[in-house]
C-alpha cells in the first residue's frame, strides 16, 4: 500500500506520438518522440517492439509517466514511460477522446 502523498507524486500526462522508430540492436525497443505539452519533445524508449509496430502509433495519443528520472537503455535516454495493461499483449493507455498534449491525469 502506498499513501494518497506518494501517489500524488507521479506525473501522469497524456502524450502525443510525433515520430517511432525500432531500436538499431535491440529486440525490444522502440524511440518515440513525445509532445507532452512543453517547449521540447521527449524521447521515450519502450519494450513493446514484438507487440507494436513504430508507424501504427506516430500521431495517438497515450498515457505517460513524465516525471521518472532519465534512463539510458541501448545507448539511447529516455525521459519517461508509456503506460500499459498487462496481458498476453500489452495494451497501451489511451484517453477516451484526443485531449492537448500535456493534459496532466488525476
Amino acid at each position: 500500500m502506498i499513501s494518497i502523498d506518494d501517489f500524488l507524486k507521479v506525473e501522469l500526462k497524456v502524450g502525443t506520438v510525433l515520430e517511432a522508430e525500432e531500436v538499431e540492436g535491440s529486440e525490444k525497443l522502440i524511440k518515440l518522440k513525445v509532445d507532452l505539452g512543453e517547449n521540447t519533445p521527449r524521447q521515450i524508449l519502450s519494450g513493446i517492439k514484438q507487440w507494436y509496430k513504430p508507424q501504427d502509433l506516430v500521431g495517438k495519443q497515450f498515457i505517460f509517466v513524465a516525471n521518472l528520472e532519465p534512463r539510458v537503455m541501448m545507448g539511447l535516454h529516455s525521459q519517461g514511460m508509456i503506460l500499459c495493461a498487462s496481458g498476453k499483449k500489452p495494451v497501451l493507455l489511451k484517453p477516451f477522446k484526443k485531449v492537448e498534449p500535456g493534459a496532466k491525469i488525476k
